[in-house]
């Protein structure tokens, strides 16, 4: 006789199995990323391949995907099904340029922190946040001179024209 694993979980074996709190999991639940279904004495169970799921929002996470991004790629899968190695791939990829943003910003204030003491500011004639008279306000919300290129442009686009 095999052991076959049962098709479904409760939320205690997904959180065992996954690495992540129950209430992790009740959150991500309530934000649409996982679903389960209700026992007659209101008890969850997941399919199996929440599991699956939850491996990749963690991966997400972990890299500074926002959860809202998340359930926008899998609201992308059809049926909502879990994703499959092609579906991780194309997921992945849109989620690389975004991350390579990401990398340039923080390579950019890394190479800066040496002149930045965090606003003292005792190197105010160089300082990237010295914004004197707002003069960069007309190209834009936030920390103009510490943003990448891409995000200045991505911003400009989104930007309402004045």
């Amino acid at each position: 006789m095999t052991d076959t694993p049962p098709p479904e979980l409760t939320v205690g074996q997904v959180a065992a199995r996954s690495g992540v709190a129950v209430s992790a999991l009740h959150f991500y639940e309530e934000k649409g990323l996982i679903s389960s279904r209700r026992t007659g004495g209101n008890q969850r169970r997941y399919p199996r391949e929440t599991l699956r799921r939850v491996a990749v929002i963690r991966v997400a996470q972990r890299v500074g995907i926002p959860l809202r991004v998340v359930k926008e790629a899998f609201a992308t899968l059809p049926d909502g099904r879990t994703p499959d190695r092609e579906d991780w791939a194309r997921l992945s990829a849109v989620w690389c340029d975004e991350l390579n943003t990401r990398i340039d910003q923080l390579v950019r204030l890394r190479n800066s922190l040496a002149d930045c003491i965090g606003c003292g500011c005792l190197s105010l004639d160089r300082c990237l946040l010295r914004n004197r008279d707002d003069r960069l306000g007309a190209r834009g919300r936030g920390p103009r001179r510490l943003f990448t290129r891409a995000v200045r442009e991505e911003e400009d686009q989104t930007r309402p024209p004045r």
